[in-house]
């Protein structure tokens, strides 16, 4: 595990990769939570997390799942949407002058219905939002619309 200033070096350097989730219930509505941390704070976006060294995709998905949603579900019940990149001007620790870079893995999943339970390290609450008003909130982060566009 990297101490705060060698992980800021990494973001200072390389893109990091991450998963997000891209989670729907049966009516169509998908899972948002507004961000507690940089970068992205204080905007709507889907749940997800980096991937970590030497961890295999199926691992990843999984902790992120369990993490993120409370759900111990495999990658392969979910569908690969494609591969995206996200920009932001800013970093997780505050530290002017260093944008974060992700190169996103984003998964569609299908859930029967969940209660919305925000973990408190990443996101204040949760909601549920059509597409059409993902697309039309700019309160939700372009990177999240960027899903269903």
């Amino acid at each position: 595990m990297l101490n705060q200033d060698d992980f800021l070096s990494v973001v200072r350097t390389a893109p990091l990769v991450a998963i997000d989730l891209v989670v729907a219930e049966p009516g169509g509505r998908i899972l948002l939570g507004r961000r507690r941390n940089r970068p992205a704070q204080d905007t709507w976006f889907v749940p997800g997390g980096r991937i970590r060294k030497d961890e295999r995709l199926d691992d990843a998905f999984r902790r992120v799942a369990v993490d993120e949603l409370g759900l111990d579900m495999p990658r392969a019940a979910a569908r690969l949407l494609g591969a995206f990149e996200h920009f932001y001007p800013d970093n997780f620790a505050g530290a002017p002058g260093i944008g974060t870079h992700y190169v996103v893995l984003a998964y569609a999943l299908q859930v029967p219905g969940m209660a919305l339970a925000a973990p408190p390290d990443q996101h204040s609450e949760y909601r549920w939002m059509t597409p059409a008003q993902i697309l039309a909130d700019e309160a939700v982060h372009d990177n999240a619309r960027a899903y269903f566009r």
